[in-house]
């Protein structure tokens, strides 16, 4: 079975340099899946793009003919008429073009968001462990926010543009081909200076957005804990870290600002420098006779035009390579294999029981993937969390897990889960292998109350029915009756509606702890996982809850962690855990008499 070792690169290599992961190199051609969702709105987009582009065209060449007609006396009203409405048309299909691609690029900014987030909520339990939780939302929030600018910014522009550009060349060629070569020159020398400076743009951006996720998932790290914050009075040093976070994403904002301000003053240059060119060589021809006003003031005028596109297109080149080094980032999540992509094989039906066997674990080994940072770029051997790990619980019976903090019981829940895969051995479910099962099976079979019960912001209602969508009212009053909080409804006119806080904060530990196990007995799950599910409660609510939950047990199989041995006493069978080994098996009454460690726990509890 396979295991999420050291950390990897999305395709399982390690991929660092000078201690940071690098990730995939986003290409333009993986843009096109995100564009390809609006081929509608991109064709009219284009459309309008080449009728400016026509438009805009005509333009010079009737300010030539109304100069030529001054010369020559002749009636200019239609031609004004004409040019005068030219303009107007020209103005409202940019206008149109521009809400057009405005709307598409927030329409891309909302499919890569969708595509993320799905993704980021199926990816295995192991990479979170390895991942900053604001740097992830950074990716959801920030990154995808630049994949806008491919569009908003002058790509489809540039494709108008280059007709612009090229029909531009064409009439100054039939106009006067030695001012073009003349003015070509110029810009030649610009737009290579440009492409050079721009190049660098898309490595500055990806760096950029890294300094912005570490910012983020430090913002993230303080929010998170600020009780803990205030009362230990840290507020000064986490806000300096905070800032000093912030000081690295304005140092990398400022670099990309220095990079890209020079790419305005070499256009800029460029124009000027063609400007004198076509004014000085333009200026020499008309007076030697080689050339006419009317044709000198239309070439400046396709000047203008010609030079108008082209910088739309280092814009568009600009953009698609800051675009690019945030796609890498967001590249680098969507590589990930999903559980279910990382699953060998997977066998969603015909499951059924060989014998009476509940769960088996058989010779596991575990261990946990190593982190790696900035400070330790080279992952270290993990510590083996269950090493050789062998039980069987019987289907229907009452079984707990005991032993000393960090002996790797809670582990046990999260590979029963298949929150992870073990290194070595195997785990079955009703006599199959539990990795020959699809997760989606599994999980449906298993109820699950983590050790810090979790509580999600929102009402009551809306945590219950986390597990159990289509429950009715009075199943969700019931099973808070069943769990003795039916006073958090009282205490609230809006009963069920009742806001929980973020992380449950308007609840005590002891309310967040019932209610995460009213979640799991809603949905009566043949087997309940409970994970020190009794710790935050008094004496009251505990002896309640163990009638609950006696009460849901019956025909089910229930294990549940405990350091409380009061309160696993009677159950079928007890299993010891030490330093990830099973030291001792059976019922109280024969771990006192067989298991010097479990006799110790026993009466420092006073069981014995």
């Amino acid at each position: 079975m396979s295991m999420f070792g050291a950390r990897r690169g999305p395709r399982g290599n390690s991929n660092t340099t000078n201690g940071r992961y690098t990730g995939p190199k986003a290409k333009f051609s993986q843009l096109l899946p995100y564009l390809s969702q609006h081929k509608k709105a991109l064709w009219i987009a284009v459309a309008l793009s080449v009728f400016g582009a026509g438009v805009s065209l005509a333009q010079p060449l009737l300010v030539g003919q109304v100069i030529t007609s001054v010369q020559k006396g002749e009636n200019l009203t239609g031609t004004a008429v004409l040019l005068v409405g030219l303009i107007i048309v020209a103005g409202v299909a940019s206008g149109f073009q521009y809400y057009v691609l405005t709307k598409t690029g927030e329409g891309v900014v909302l499919g890569a968001r969708r595509h993320l987030a799905a993704r980021l909520l199926r990816l295995p339990i192991a990479e979170y462990d390895l991942r900053r939780t604001g740097d992830l939302v950074s990716r959801v929030g920030s990154d995808t926010t630049l994949l806008r600018a491919v569009l908003t910014q002058g790509l489809i522009d540039a494709v108008g543009g280059a007709l612009i550009f090229v029909g531009s060349i064409v009439v100054m060629a039939v106009l006067d081909p030695v001012l073009l070569i003349a003015t070509l020159l110029v810009i030649l020398v610009a737009v290579s200076a440009i492409v050079f400076t721009a190049r660098q743009i898309r490595h500055a951006t990806t760096k950029a957005q890294e300094r912005v996720g570490a910012m983020a998932a430090a913002v993230e790290r303080a929010l998170s804990a600020i009780r803990t914050i205030r009362a230990a009075r840290a507020e000064q040093r986490e806000a300096e870290a905070i800032s000093e976070q912030a000081r690295l994403a304005y140092d990398q904002g400022v670099k990309i600002a220095r990079i890209s301000s020079s790419i305005a003053p070499i256009a800029g240059i460029a124009m000027n420098g063609a400007f004198i060119v076509v004014l000085g060589v333009g200026g020499f021809r008309v007076a030697s006779g080689a050339t006419t006003v009317a044709n000198l003031v239309t070439f400046v005028l396709l000047l203008f035009l010609m030079v108008r596109p082209l910088g739309q297109a280092f814009g568009a080149y600009s953009s698609v390579q800051s675009a690019l080094g945030a796609l890498a980032r967001i590249t680098e999540v969507l590589e990930i294999p999903t559980e279910s992509e990382a699953t060998e094989k997977v066998i969603s039906s015909g499951r059924h029981a060989v014998n009476d066997t509940a769960i088996k674990f058989e010779n596991v080994v575990f261990k946990y993937a190593a982190p790696v940072s900035e400070e330790n770029p080279e992952p270290s051997e993990p510590a083996t969390v269950l090493d050789n790990v062998s039980f069987e619980i019987k289907r229907g019976t009452r079984v707990a897990i005991v032993g000393p903090s960090g002996a790797g019981k809670s582990t046990i829940l999260s590979l029963i889960e298949r929150f992870y895969e073990p290194n070595s051995g195997f785990i079955f479910l009703d006599g199959q292998p539990v990795h020959a099962i699809s997760r989606d099976e599994l999980r449906s079979q298993i109820g699950y109350v983590e050790q810090d019960a979790p509580v999600l912001a929102g009402s009551i209602r809306e945590n219950l029915l986390i597990g159990s969508p289509d429950a009715t009212d009075e199943a969700l009053i019931d099973v808070l009756e069943k769990v003795n909080l039916t006073e958090v409804l009282q205490r609230d006119p809006q009963g069920l509606g009742a806001p929980v806080g973020e992380s449950g904060i308007m609840l005590s530990g002891g309310e967040r702890q019932r209610l995460a196990i009213a979640r799991t007995l809603l949905s009566a799950p043949p087997i309940l996982l409970l994970d020190e599910s009794t710790s935050s409660l008094d004496g009251l609510n505990e002896q309640r809850m163990r009638e609950a939950i006696d009460a849901v047990a019956v025909n089910r199989t229930l294990i549940v962690i405990a350091h409380r041995l009061s309160t696993v006493v009677d159950s079928d069978q007890i299993i010891v855990i030490d330093h990830g080994k099973v030291v001792g098996s059976g019922t109280h009454s024969e771990l006192v008499k067989t298991t010097p460690l479990y006799k110790e726990l026993a009466k420092h509890q006073l069981l014995v």
